[in-house]
């Protein structure tokens, strides 16, 4: 990967590549000594060394298994991570598409009212810049024309709206969004 972080899944996936490597490590020191024990045992090797490398044996078991064990909740886990992504990206989308169909009605309604209003387009483009909160003379360097013409063409909205400030302009569009449902 080029200098990006590693997701959660990248991340996970890495995990249970070194728990299944240890697994491995540990079933094959449980193998070999596995052996080594019978041919000590053939051997007629001391019993109390058997004994020993018998006990290191089901400790190296035990750990295979809490390995195991944790390999697969490992496993579970990322497997309900996955499930749950996909659900947030879904839920996501929905509300995206939602929202743009408001927006876009939202868009469709101030149109409508600017021209109600007899704004001219470079009227209504300051107007809706003045909504989106730049200042005159962000909007002026968003036009390429100065301050002094962008503070004359919103003195226009103002006069041909009857609202006297942008703050009214703003509340005059979005004073229905701010009521509860019930009563927009």
């Amino acid at each position: 990967m080029k200098n990006e972080e590693l997701t959660s899944g990248d991340r996970t996936g890495v995990g249970s590549k070194v728990l299944g490597l240890t697994i491995g490590l540990f079933a094959i020191i449980s193998i070999l000594i596995g052996f080594d024990i019978a041919a000590d045992y053939r051997a007629g090797t001391d019993p109390r060394h058997v004994l020993t490398e018998g006990s290191v044996m089901v400790l190296a078991l035990i750990g295979l298994v809490v390995l195991w064990r944790q390999f697969r909740s490992v496993q579970l886990k990322a497997e309900q991570l996955k499930s749950d992504l996909e659900a947030a990206r879904v839920e996501a989308a929905r509300f995206r598409q939602e929202a743009h169909e408001a927006l876009r009605g939202l868009g469709d309604a101030i149109d409508r009212q600017f021209t109600r209003w007899s704004l001219s387009p470079a009227e209504s483009e300051v107007a809706l810049l003045l909504l989106k909160g730049f200042s005159h003379k962000e909007i002026a360097a968003l036009r390429s024309t100065s301050e002094t013409t962008i503070r004359q063409q919103g003195l226009a909205v103002y006069r041909k709206s009857g609202l006297r400030s942008r703050a009214e302009l703003s509340a005059f569009f979005l004073e229905d969004l701010l009521l509860p449902t019930d009563q927009r």
